[in-house]
């Protein structure tokens, strides 16, 4: 899948930072013309994130971003642990984050979120066959569960409240989905 013209070739590696959910390095790079150039890359274990539909609503969590310095609504999410099964970690971070539960999980994709400078990506599935529980969020994450109508969704968006690329992908998946489905079975 590489382009050889433009393939980058590493000449070294300089790390900067490990912190507990990500690194830095800064990469030395040869360019296809011969020249050099310094890469600043983020190392990130890679996520999860889930797209759950309860009743014709989709679950999503308000939180405090301090990165945005404001709350988010996102659909559930979450880091994976080392060496953790992408799908293991889906239904961890569902019941985690909102108490519910699934009876099928079905990936739909995995994306890069930055690859101009970082690794992360994201594992996006979809729930089916919801439960009802018992939220058990991490100790430092403060969150409140909004399920939301479609229109609500697409109204978050247009406000900005909804500002996350895997939310308003999973928005728009949703979307794709309801226009596939009878008019009768939405109801």
């Amino acid at each position: 899948m590489t382009n050889e013209k433009l393939q980058e070739k590493t000449i070294s590696t300089e790390p900067v930072f490990s912190g507990k959910v990500i690194s830095l390095q800064i990469d030395t790079v040869e360019l296809p013309d011969g020249t050099e150039a310094k890469r600043e890359i983020i190392r990130h274990p890679g996520a999860v994130a889930v797209l759950a539909v309860k009743d014709g609503r989709l679950l999503l969590v308000d939180q405090y971003r301090q990165a945005m310095a404001r709350c988010e609504l996102e659909i559930p999410a979450g880091k994976l642990e080392k060496d953790e099964d992408p799908m293991e970690a889906a239904k961890r971070e569902l019941q985690e984050e909102t108490g519910y539960r699934c009876g099928k999980l079905t990936k739909l994709h995995s994306f890069y979120t930055s690859p101009g400078f970082a690794d992360e990506i994201i594992h996006l599935y979809v729930a089916e066959d919801l439960t009802a529980g018992e939220m058990t969020p991490d100790e430092d994450e403060f969150l409140e569960v909004i399920e939301a109508s479609f229109d609500e969704v697409q109204q978050y968006i247009a406000e900005g409240r909804i500002a996350d690329a895997k939310t308003i992908l999973a928005a728009y998946i949703w979307q794709l989905q309801l226009a596939q489905t009878p008019e009768q079975e939405r109801k």
